[in-house]
């Protein structure tokens, strides 16, 4: 039976059927549930510009649509590039001493944001704050390294679609606060919503403290980074994240914005808004814009389950396919707004909230389906290797999975970059308006349902092991 002795457990091995049923799923479920809180903290820092813009009017902040745009683009990029090193953290220091870490420097762009919120500064200073957000961003990598270590393979799908499911709700939730505080106060009170998520922090840094622990053989380097991108399949998986998990951090962070251009238009039919109707469009689009990350982070664990069940690569194929009939509605309801010169029309909006809602709810499920042909990959990949024991094999795997994860992680969320800087060139055109993004999004998804079949269900590349479910063509 695992023992945890000083938050620190010797020779863990989750594979273990015994050791497994005899306590080990207990600590597992532990360290889950506070990997989940604290990540959830760090999703939502990590988004925490994608509030404020509905507090910033341009009289009072003089920053434009497209400045808003690049404003949340800049720690999507940070939080990337993060979760490179992120991904060593926690075998460097342990996943209890990192999740304390991670969730404690969170303080600073939290109160940054608070005190420059309530003092208006240059626009080259938010950009500076928002990078400190990315912090929040980088937390993924190694939550899901770590909990990655403590499942065993029939159990990861599930479990890192819970985890990750779970963080990405720290994305509505913040909203969700943000929109009680515009509906109660008005777009005046920023620093409310700091001062709750100075709260958050604090518990989930204690949680942490008390009820994690480090595990004595996890082991996650930079060798492992430079093996696991030798394999062909390191770098289709991440492509893959990238229309997955790129849209719904990118879409989460940009969705509260285009609703409220929509909004302001429809209030104001091109002539100047005032601070009444700016508030207004404000709280119209914080009544919607959180409800799409939402459904994105529940569908995530059931798109886990079900690659569980059918297998990664068709879930991930239905999800892509599903995804490009989604943004073909996005088109037609730009296409509708281009036509009637701006005016946000009920049923052009309508289309807009629709489609919008199906891609986060199909990229949750697609996050949770190309996140469980990870581990599947080399858990297949183990068994073709000389010379090794299960043991050993088991290690492999995980080594390689914990890498690849950190990688993925990191490439995919450079797609909500994208996604945020392909809008602001939309709406710096002479339409003004998001169609050509619109139009962007659904040739890439046409891409990615090309990829998967190719790759993954036209010539199936490795054979299923019925035992550890690490087929990702079934």
């Amino acid at each position: 039976m695992p023992v945890s002795v000083n938050h620190r457990i010797h020779h863990w091995n989750s594979e273990d059927v015994e050791a497994w049923e005899g306590g080990g799923k207990e600590i597992a479920k532990r360290n889950l549930i506070w990997s989940i809180i604290a990540e959830h903290v760090g999703f939502s820092i990590w988004s925490i510009w994608s509030v404020m813009v509905l507090f910033m009017p341009v009289s009072v902040y003089g920053i434009d649509a497209a400045g808003k745009f690049f404003l949340v683009a800049v720690p999507t990029l940070v939080g990337a590039i993060l979760r490179i090193p992120y991904t060593f953290a926690t075998a460097k220091f342990g996943g209890r001493n990192w999740t304390i870490f991670s969730a404690l420097v969170l303080l600073i762009p939290t109160a940054l944001t608070m005190y420059f919120m309530l003092n208006p500064a240059s626009y080259t200073t938010y950009i500076v704050i928002a990078a400190f957000a990315g912090l929040g961003g980088g937390n993924f990598a190694s939550s899901m390294t770590n909990i990655n270590a403590f499942y065993p393979q029939r159990e990861k799908g599930w479990a890192l679609g819970l985890n990750a499911g779970g963080g990405n709700i720290g994305v509505p939730v913040i909203q969700l606060i943000g929109l009680l505080v515009i509906a109660t106060i008005g777009n005046t009170a920023p620093e409310i919503v700091c001062a709750v998520y100075l709260v958050f922090i604090a518990v989930a840094a204690v949680g942490a403290s008390l009820f994690m622990d480090n595990l004595d053989n996890q082991k996650t380097n930079g060798r492992s980074m430079i093996d696991v991108l030798r394999f062909s399949d390191s770098w289709w998986i991440a492509f893959l994240y990238i229309g997955t998990f790129g849209s719904f951090i990118g879409f989460s962070f940009a969705f509260g914005q285009v609703l409220q251009i929509n909004f302001l238009a429809g209030l104001t039919e091109g002539a100047p808004a005032t601070a009444a109707q700016q508030a207004q469009a404000s709280l119209h689009a914080a009544q919607i814009a959180f409800i799409g990350p939402l459904l994105g982070s529940i569908s995530r664990p059931f798109g886990g389950k079900l690659a569980d069940k059918i297998g990664g690569g068709k879930i991930t194929l239905y999800t892509f396919v599903a995804m490009v009939f989604s943004t073909g509605i996005l088109v037609s309801a730009g296409t509708w707004d281009d036509n009637t010169a701006g005016a946000a029309t009920g049923t052009m909006m309508a289309l807009f909230v629709v489609g919008f809602i199906l891609l986060f709810l199909l990229s949750g499920i697609g996050n949770g389906s190309v996140y469980k042909m990870i581990p599947a990959i080399f858990a297949a990949k183990s068994v073709e290797l000389p010379g090794m024991s299960p043991e050993e094999q088991q290690h492999w795997s995980r080594r390689m999975s914990g890498a690849l994860i950190g990688i993925a992680g990191a490439i995919g969320a450079l797609g909500g970059v994208g996604i945020n800087l392909v809008l602001r060139a939309s709406y710096s055109g002479e339409a003004k308006s998001a169609t050509t993004a619109f139009w962007v999004f659904l040739a890439f998804y046409v891409v990615c349902c090309a990829v998967t079949y190719v790759i993954y269900l036209r010539s199936p590349r490795m054979i299923a092991d019925s035992q550890a479910q690490s087929s990702v063509a079934v």
